[in-house]
């Protein structure tokens, strides 16, 4: 049996008064997903571990099976992976977003929705007016980059801005964690987070007077680093799952590339591919029944509901999952039906963005599991509420990986 996980960003949410108290999946009209869920079999999972922040790496590599509080390192070192950049056993990788501040607040955590070409033009311009053979600017996709540290700390506080919209950012800046260890060969924490904080300054003059910006409604004005972390230790997928033999991942976002990487999953790319709601919806469902053809796991990843949250637009939010219910799980379903090898589908996100809050939260989030031959379980329909009432109940982490690859192909005795 093969199997497919297809992750909506972010498209978890709480009820809406305006939508007369339901949520943006309650009010979508979302067929497919519904058909899915009647075909199925439903459940809540919780996918932060306790204690840690709800942010799209740790929910989607818990989803994947792993224990995040063993094998976590932050965004940066993903950041690293996706790239191609070796990250060395002595340097600290942090993601590093290029944002928009304005009257001493943080106003997005992108920049103005910057393109890959810009974003790539104003890290190169930092890296060449800031860069060392202490500290590398590398780019990435979009407004993510990476900051690269020799020797740098990764015991320090960094605020994800995507979790602080509207706040004062000067409040925001690094700082080192209480009782940081200080590890021999390494900066202090102290010292990391003076570097780091000092680069933010300097970059806001920087790109205050880049041409790039003059004129601009939205100026990228300031660089925002976070989530720094080391090269982490992961069992591939294959090693994980034996039934695994090969396995793609696609994205259009690095740090779920980087993921995917680490996991052993070799990256597709889609021409068109964004992490916005103008992504190739289309193009994305092709490539994801091309790799099912051809290798056991497919993890489809979409960015545009998480987006619209973090942007706090409701209308979008709405759009992204009727995009993914139509243009995605619809031809996706359809297609896979007609095979003769079964194969699993799962359906979920990583976490709830709001869009009343536009930060991630870490309720339990809902998923459906179809294959032929599965006994349905009497949902109806795919939302929060209705998947509460599912065969699965609440799993926790990496239950759901494990029950989701241990499935029985019904065609096998």
């Amino acid at each position: 049996m093969k199997h497919i996980i297809i992750l909506g960003d972010g498209m978890s949410d709480y009820p809406v008064a305006s939508l007369g108290g339901k949520t943006p999946l309650e009010y979508a009209s979302t067929p497919a997903f519904d058909r899915l869920a009647e075909m199925g079999r439903s459940g809540l999972l919780v996918t932060v571990p306790e204690g840690m922040q709800p942010g799209s790496e740790v929910a989607n590599a818990s989803i994947l099976g792993y224990d995040m509080t063993k094998a976590y390192e932050g965004r940066g070192p993903l950041e690293a992976a996706s790239i191609g950049y070796e990250l060395a056993s002595n340097e600290l990788a942090l993601r590093c977003n290029i944002v928009t501040l304005a009257d001493g607040k943080i106003i997005n955590h992108h920049g103005g929705h910057l393109s890959s070409q810009e974003g790539r033009e104003l890290i190169e311009f930092l890296d060449k007016k800031l860069g060392s053979d202490k500290v590398k600017f590398i780019p990435g996709i979009q407004y993510r980059h990476l900051l690269v540290i020799k020797g740098g700390s990764k015991y320090i506080e960094c605020a994800p801005p995507h979790d602080h919209p509207g706040e004062e950012w000067d409040g925001l800046l690094v700082s080192p964690m209480e009782n940081a260890p200080v590890e021999e060969g390494r900066l202090t924490p102290e010292e990391t987070a003076d570097i780091i904080n000092d680069l933010i300054l300097k970059s806001q003059k920087l790109l205050e007077d880049h041409p790039f910006n003059k004129g601009r409604k939205t100026p990228a004005n300031s660089i925002w680093p976070w989530s720094g972390g080391y090269r982490p230790a992961m069992l591939t997928l294959q090693e994980m799952f034996p039934s695994i033999k090969t396995g793609a991942v696609i994205t259009a976002v690095d740090l779920i590339r980087g993921l995917g990487r680490y996991a052993g999953l070799t990256p597709i790319d889609v021409e068109g591919a964004t992490g916005l709601a103008d992504t190739d919806y289309e193009g994305k469902a092709a490539a994801a029944i091309s790799a099912l053809r051809d290798s056991d796991f497919v993890f489809l990843h979409v960015e545009a509901s998480d987006e619209a949250g973090h942007d706090g637009d409701l209308e979008l939010k709405i759009k992204t999952i009727e995009n993914l219910d139509r243009r995605i799980v619809d031809p996706i379903l359809e297609e896979v039906t007609k095979w003769d090898e079964p194969v699993a589908i799962a359906l979920m996100p990583d976490h709830a963005t709001p869009v009343e809050l536009r930060v991630h939260k870490g309720e339990p989030v809902p998923f459906t599991i179809w294959y032929k031959g599965i006994t349905p379980d009497g949902v109806s329909s795919y939302s929060e509420a209705a998947c509460a009432k599912g065969f699965y109940g609440i799993l926790k982490l990496g239950e759901f990986m494990h029950e989701f690859m241990n499935l029985k192909n019904p065609n096998q005795t």
